[in-house]
């Protein structure tokens, strides 16, 4: 049986490829720093990676107390095996109290290897954090049943409190520069042939084509574009604008693009400067996913779609006339 009181403080976990961090530990420590005023408690970041001193102290600068990194060539590159040996490591060390991973590729994979490893909990893919007023304890909100409904989900029993949260739900904090705080490195390495995984290739073009999380604009088309094909005159405003490709739920049911271009509950929430939704009626489940965009443009026929209520600007037309337009105005603005 734990003694539940041997666990304090918060880590964030910021995860790094080829010494630069992602943004969604960058949005998280943004999150949590309340949280962590709110219990009293340091709020720590950990960096695992390779040569990524700087990201620690970047990530004091968006607000962490502290940070503890693990540096080495075998981090370089996520592996389950180098990575969850290193977190699992530090925690039984440190004991914190919750762990916050975003809910990348790399995160859903080492959040239940940890988790499993530490015999706690961990809630999946979470789009709210609080602290449960009557207990203390973390409380996880995140979509189930398809997005239909919300759960909350706590872990009264055992430490440490672990939950993924979806990248671009939450914004990042601002950076201040003078903020200062311990960096503790933390030597913990695996044998190469303890890593059951080999990077044989990295193919740019397929790693950073569908990287909604850390798009500055989206190009998102839904069921009233009619057919796959409808995507080909999005593409052309995307390139013109140098914007990553969405999609809504719909789109991917019906066949017409892949699941990793979906946005919204059951896809990727998102955080870009500008979000185009075309064709896209507006449905709770994808309106929820790109709450964290600045500014949302839509364009839709129907000028009763519930699109239009969260916009900031929207076009009543057919996407076949009026994305052509747009495209051509962006082109000649260039010139």
């Amino acid at each position: 049986m734990q003694n539940l009181t041997d666990y304090k403080n918060m880590w964030v976990f910021i995860e790094t490829e080829c010494g630069k961090a992602k943004n969604v530990g960058y949005e998280l420590l943004n999150v949590a720093k309340p949280l962590a005023a709110e219990k009293g408690c340091e709020l720590i970041a950990v960096v695992v990676g390779k040569d990524v001193e700087s990201v620690a102290k970047d990530a004091i600068c968006y607000g962490a107390d502290s940070a503890i990194v693990v540096d080495g060539p075998e981090y370089e590159y996520y592996t389950t095996d180098a990575f969850a040996n290193a977190m699992t490591e530090l925690v039984k060390k440190y004991k914190p109290e919750t762990l916050f991973i975003g809910a990348t590729n790399n995160g859903r994979d080492l959040g239940p290897r940890v988790s499993c490893r530490l015999k706690t909990g961990l809630t999946a893919d979470c789009t709210e954090i609080a602290i449960d007023e009557e207990t203390g304890n973390m409380a996880w909100t995140r979509p189930t049943f398809g997005g239909n409904l919300m759960a909350t989900i706590m872990c009264p029993e055992h430490r440490p409190q672990m939950g993924t949260v979806r990248p671009g739900v939450f914004k990042k904090g601002a950076y201040d520069e003078s903020r200062t705080g311990e960096i503790v490195n933390e030597d913990i390495h695996m044998d190469e042939d303890k890593i059951r995984t080999k990077l044989v290739e990295r193919v740019n073009e397929v790693a950073e084509s569908i990287n909604l999380e850390e798009a500055d604009i989206i190009v998102s088309g839904g069921r009233g574009l009619g057919s796959a094909e409808g995507f080909d005159v999005l593409k052309e405003l995307a390139d013109e604008l140098g914007a990553t490709i969405g999609c809504s739920r719909a789109v991917v049911d019906a066949g017409w693009m892949p699941h990793a271009h979906q946005v919204g509950q059951s896809g990727k929430s998102v955080a870009p400067k500008i979000y185009f939704a075309i064709g896209i009626s507006g449905a709770i489940q994808h309106v929820a996913g790109i709450s964290g965009a600045d500014t949302i443009i839509a364009v839709n026929k129907d000028e009763e779609a519930p699109i239009f209520e969260v916009a900031d600007y929207g076009i009543v037309g057919n996407f076949n006339e009026v994305v052509p337009a747009l495209t051509a105005a962006f082109k000649a603005q260039k010139n």
